[in-house]
């Protein structure tokens, strides 16, 4: 990223990140065929579109326009973007456009942020005691501790005055 990047002065900032005026033109149609009229008008409208752009560009250099358009594509099956007041529309699409071009186009969106967890790490990281587990008993009143949490003795000068 240039030094002096003023997303203020669009022009200059697509030039300086080396968006020519085709490439631009191209991936504005990619937008508008996936999003629409209004969207992509506010998307391209948007300070932070030229940091898109070149990612699109980027994108497309790899796999041309169809490569684009899958990574765009989640945009308009995925709309929790469009959810919340109206003034925040934009903000909340150029993060949705920015997750759909950083997220593969083969991983779907609800998949592509869950982390999977071991069940045997899991069960080695619980608080919970083998006892509370066990039906028909009667669960513990106390919170589990960790056995390297424990308190095995009073703290050090605990109860000395002066």
């Amino acid at each position: 990223m240039p030094r002096d990047l003023d997303l203020g002065d669009r022009t200059k900032a697509l030039e300086q990140l080396g968006v020519n005026r085709l490439a631009h033109a191209a991936i504005v149609g990619v937008v508008k065929g996936v999003l629409p009229e209004t969207e992509a008008g506010l998307l391209v409208g948007s300070r932070q579109w030229p940091l898109l752009a070149h990612r699109m560009d980027r994108i497309r250099d790899q796999g041309g326009t169809g490569l684009l358009a899958a990574y765009l594509a989640r945009l308009g099956s995925d709309t929790t973007w469009k959810e919340g007041p109206s003034s925040t529309t934009v903000g909340r699409l150029v993060d949705a456009t920015l997750h759909s071009l950083t997220t593969p186009p083969s991983t779907p969106a609800a998949t592509a942020s869950r982390v999977s967890v071991s069940p045997t790490a899991a069960r080695s990281r619980s608080t919970t005691t083998a006892a509370a587990a066990a039906p028909g008993q009667q669960a513990p009143t106390e919170a589990a501790v960790p056995a390297h949490r424990q308190q095995s003795a009073p703290a050090r000068g605990a109860g000395r005055t002066r």
